[in-house]
């Protein structure tokens, strides 16, 4: 019997893995009993921030690891698969109807059993996954912290609001997708620049909601950065990040000034959330500030942006890159600083394989640098770093190409050929 303490993303997937397997488990979730700060539903591998995957093609480092992990038959992406709504060239997920297919699959597996307490000790009498999360209880976060004998990194992580599809002015809105890839997937919220600065002023003066920590200066992660943080770099930060107007055209035929988009939140297409609208600012504020956007003057909110705190351990100097800190003993998921639904997914696939292969008696399963799992395992097990920060799937950490390319697409493309190549292979010659 395996333990496996939390039914996130990582979690599940571990679990899956091994009860694939022939492993029986114990799944561990301490939800509905206990909720974090974050969390709102009761069901497994629930998406407490965006309801997107990131992008889905191999042109891109985290589309060739969402391939690498269809290759192995992971649960998280062949139910991400079947819940899809539209955006554009990325993969986003009905955010509820995944959570459930996903709960659903875990609970009928014969294999696994779920007991829904939480987790306040290390268990020590058999083998163990912990995938937690970023947001771990305080209790268990004591315990890894005197299990790993290392101070507790953190940063803070926030979460975008979601607006009802009825609420928005579509005398001011158009459907399009950026570049035109896909079809109309995205509720283009357009703004002169009088409207732009009108709502960029307020926003960056606006009033933020407490902390709750006992800290001044949050050191928040670049890809979940607050709206108004990344505002208070400069007036058109916004209009070269989550606000650009390239590749769309308004109805008229003309660029806007900025454009804020909407991105499809549950398959009847009912909600939308504000795509890098992550705040902290108080929900009045919210409310205030975001209407000022011409097409949601009249917005309903049905969940306002939150923050929250998220802890990582110094992977370098725990784990192996087989996600082992010692037999019998796992991490998986953004507590192991992987950032991102797709590359905690993965994890919890490396630790689940690897945690099976040493109790049948196989060798580890380590992948090279050539594949996005392997770049993401060597990583976080990269003990050259000193000072470890959350990291997302990029090329620049895999293995180079032995031959040049100039061409940026072809280039990728060349890597994500290679390492489809080489882990459809590695799976057959292992029966992974």
């Amino acid at each position: 019997m395996i333990n496996v303490i939390g039914a996130g993303l990582a979690g599940c997937e571990a679990a899956w893995q091994l009860a694939e397997r022939g492993i029986t488990i114990k799944l561990y979730e301490m939800k509905p009993k206990k909720m974090s700060p974050a969390h709102k539903s009761e069901n497994f591998a629930e998406l407490v921030c965006s309801n997107s995957l990131r992008a889905d093609g191999l042109h891109n480092a985290v589309g060739l690891l969402k391939e690498e992990l269809r290759k192995l038959d992971s649960i998280i992406m062949s139910t991400a698969d079947v819940t899809k709504v539209p955006a554009g060239g990325a993969l986003a997920v009905d955010r509820d109807g995944f959570s459930a297919a996903v709960t659903e699959k875990i609970k009928a597996h014969p294999n696994i059993k779920v007991i829904h307490e939480e987790v306040t000790t290390i268990p020590s009498d058999c083998p163990t996954i912990i995938a937690a999360g970023p947001l771990a209880s305080d209790a268990l976060a004591e315990e890894i912290a005197i299990l790993t004998g290392k101070q507790h990194l953190h940063f803070f992580d926030a979460a975008a609001p979601i607006v009802t599809k009825e609420s928005v002015d579509f005398s001011s809105a158009f459907y399009q997708a950026r570049y035109d890839k896909g079809g109309d997937d995205y509720i283009n919220c357009p703004m002169t620049k009088d409207e732009y600065l009108e709502f960029y002023h307020n926003l960056i003066e606006a009033q933020l909601a407490p902390l709750n920590e006992n800290v001044d200066k949050p050191n928040v992660f670049e890809g979940c950065m607050p709206v108004e943080t990344m505002a208070k770099r400069g007036e058109d930060t916004l209009r070269f990040g989550p606000l650009k107007p390239v590749g769309l055209t308004a109805p008229d035929g003309t660029r806007p000034y900025a454009v804020v988009q909407l991105r499809q939140d549950n398959a009847d297409g009912t909600l939308y959330n504000l795509v890098g609208f992550q705040t902290r600012l108080t929900f009045g504020e919210q409310s205030r500030v975001f209407s000022l956007i011409p097409a949601l003057r009249n917005a309903e909110f049905v969940r306002f942006g939150v923050m929250h705190r998220n802890t990582y351990i110094d992977s370098p100097q725990l784990l192996d890159n087989t996600f082992k800190y010692k037999d019998g003993l796992y991490f998986a998921g953004q507590i192991t600083g992987v950032e991102g639904y797709v590359e905690s997914t993965a994890s919890g696939l490396l630790a689940g394989i690897n945690m099976a292969h040493e109790i049948l008696g196989k060798p580890p399963m380590i992948l090279p640098r050539t594949t996005a799992l392997g770049a993401l395992a060597a990583y976080i097990s990269n003990q050259s770093i000193t000072d470890f920060q959350p990291m997302n799937i990029n090329f620049g950490i895999m293995e180079p190409l032995e031959r040049k390319i100039r061409d940026k697409r072809e280039k990728a493309l060349a890597i994500s050929k290679k390492s489809l190549n080489f882990l459809e292979d590695y799976a057959k010659m292992n029966q992974i």
